[in-house]
């Protein structure tokens, strides 16, 4: 598909689910669709309203509240992103080989209060069985 094309795609696709979260503004699959299109388009302010939201819905998900340490990493709010991660990694996310590529952290990644953190995480998962 051409760029263009790419992000006439894109833009039809936001439209898509706004509209269906205008009927039915609790619908976990169509925000997490919607929060991910935004971060895509650069729309971080309207990604990160979108991870809040879903943070409300599912408190203890670690995969939407890895998201939202995302969304705040990519608004530069280093203070929300680490408690928001260290909270998705208590929740049980385990994924730190992606955590470590994902460019949405690259903000997170040199703050070195997370470095830290993320260093005992590391070497505490390595010492388990």
């Amino acid at each position: 598909m051409a760029k263009g094309q790419d992000t006439n795609h894109s833009d039809f696709e936001i439209q898509f689910y706004e509209g269906l979260l205008k009927k039915k503004p609790d619908f976990v699959e169509a925000l997490s669709v919607l929060g991910d299109l935004y971060t895509r388009k650069g729309f971080y302010a309207q990604g990160m309203e979108i991870d809040q939201r879903l943070s409300r819905l599912k408190p203890q998900d670690p995969i939407v509240l890895y998201n939202l340490a995302c969304s705040y990493s990519l608004l530069k709010d280093m203070d929300k992103a680490i408690k928001t991660i260290q909270q998705a990694i208590a929740y049980g996310y385990d994924d730190f080989h992606h955590l470590e590529q994902d460019s949405d952290l690259d903000n997170l990644r040199h703050d070195s209060r997370f470095q830290e953190y993320f260093l005992k995480v590391k070497d505490k998962k390595a010492k388990q069985p």
